[in-house]
């Protein structure tokens, strides 16, 4: 009699018949005398066996029902949507919807809808304790809620786990859930981490993103583990009714006489290392080639080094200081968000404007304390450098100031994000001279360096 089992990230076949040894991803272990397949194919063998009329001893999920498991959300239409829309693609495939339209809560209805032991995957410790205090507060009184990360490595019928502490403990907990969430599921493209996914054995598998695409083509490896995008919205669909109104608006400034003579020196060298060399960076592999070349050609690590101090001096701009003091100016009313890639202008910005800066030096004690103390309005500015992007429960604000960013369209979408949760009041006119705050309006304001490279990194992320 055919059975199979979980072994170490693999299906142990026993006494395979020739309709299960000679699919291709099936291989003879000469060893145990049996036949294997990776674990994340255990759907599609138990599908075959039913197809060819086989009843396997089924030994592989050790994951009894959660009973009872039920969530007391009101769903809105897009969310109940969504998760039909998975659950008719067999309870597999990932749900793209913007930041601050409540994809925790399309995951929790899944929870509920299947009643079974969930793994949730997260990105960062931020994450770990959010998605730990909603489901403790859904759940906790049903069904105990583990932690692995964070310091803790406890699991439980329903367990939240870091990408990092997930991927230590794949081969061992593989069998072990029958749903697994992965929040941010972008970061399941990266090599290690999608071991993740590879050596799990449940059945149904949901990914969450607001923005999935990868530029390194990785997403395409992350659809072959969960299935594809099955159900799509954008913050345009869902501003006005489920999400606030938005506002673009691009404030463009020069830089500086002396700006302009040491970006251009900067920027010269590194052009003529191109023009001399051949190399086009026409992609992020021949950037990697740029920096491969740095490492034993001088002229190249020059090159480099004056592309990366060229970025510094445009990202940096006097003049955009001097945008966004006119910004808080119009915005004294209203909850700023202040984004830029750089810590030192961080604490320039925090000195000059006296606003709570967030880095990736902050403790995290005082990360939450700023963002709580933001939350309850004893502040209404913060400023941060590319913290505060993903994987942080930021509180409502309804105006962002963009001063320096990547090329990303995931990091603008996340950042635009921060604004667009419903509220009761205030944003803004993006057509009054003074851009007052108007009720059920958010906007994002981008500063841009004119006749620079960064004119080009807008366009990319837009």
């Amino acid at each position: 009699m055919v059975t199979l089992r979980y072994d170490g990230g693999t299906i142990r076949i026993e006494d395979a018949p020739d309709e299960l040894a000679r699919l291709s991803f099936v291989e003879a272990d000469p060893r145990s005398k049996t036949h294997r397949a990776p674990a994340h194919r255990y759907p599609f063998v138990r599908r075959t066996c039913t197809d060819r009329g086989l009843h396997p001893e089924d030994r592989v999920l050790d994951c009894p029902p959660l009973d009872g498991l039920s969530t007391d959300y009101d769903l809105r239409g897009y969310q109940t949507e969504a998760l039909d829309a998975w659950r008719d693609a067999g309870d597999r495939g990932v749900i793209e919807l913007p930041t601050g339209s409540g994809k925790t809560v399309v995951a929790i209805g899944a929870m509920a809808a299947l009643s079974t032991p969930t793994l949730v995957v997260v990105p960062t410790i931020d994450l770990l304790e959010q998605w730990s205090d909603e489901l403790e507060s859904e759940f906790g009184d049903r069904v105990a809620i583990g932690r692995l990360g964070g310091g803790e490595q406890r699991l439980e019928p329903i367990t939240v786990a870091t990408y990092d502490s997930a991927y230590l403990r794949a081969d061992e907990v593989g069998n072990r859930f029958g749903l697994v969430v992965f929040d941010e599921v972008h970061h399941l493209g990266g090599e290690g981490y999608r071991d993740v996914a590879r050596l799990s054995a449940a059945p149904a598998r949901l990914g969450l993103t607001a923005t999935f695409e990868r530029p390194d083509g990785a997403h395409e490896a992350v659809e072959k583990l969960l299935g594809p995008v099955v159900y799509r919205r954008s913050a345009d669909d869902l501003a006005g009714e489920h999400l606030a109104d938005y506002d673009i608006k691009r404030i463009d400034v020069e830089l500086t006489p002396e700006e302009r003579e040491t970006y251009e020196a900067h920027q010269g060298t590194f052009t003529d290392y191109l023009a001399r060399s051949g190399l086009q960076l026409r992609s992020g592999s021949d950037y990697q080639e740029l920096v491969k070349r740095s490492g034993s050609d001088p002229e190249a690590r020059e090159a480099l080094l004056a592309k990366q101090r060229a970025r510094e001096v445009m990202m940096n701009a006097d003049r955009k200081v001097d945008a966004l003091a006119d910004v808080l100016d119009r915005h004294r009313e209203d909850r700023v968000i202040v984004f830029t890639a750089y810590t030192e202008l961080v604490y320039e910005l925090a000195s000059r404007f006296l606003l709570p800066p967030i880095t990736n030096e902050t403790p995290a004690d005082e990360r939450r304390e700023i963002l709580d103390r933001f939350r309850r309005g004893a502040y209404s500015r913060v400023v941060a450098a590319n913290v505060l992007d993903e994987g942080v429960d930021v509180p409502d604000a309804n105006v962002a100031v963009v001063l320096s960013g990547s090329g990303s369209e995931r990091e603008f979408t996340q950042r635009l994000g921060r604004v667009l949760r419903p509220k009761d009041g205030g944003a803004t006119d993006p057509d009054a001279d003074t851009t007052r705050s108007r009720a059920g309006r958010a906007i994002l304001y981008e500063v841009v360096t004119t006749e620079t490279a960064e004119e080009r990194v807008a366009r990319r992320r837009r």
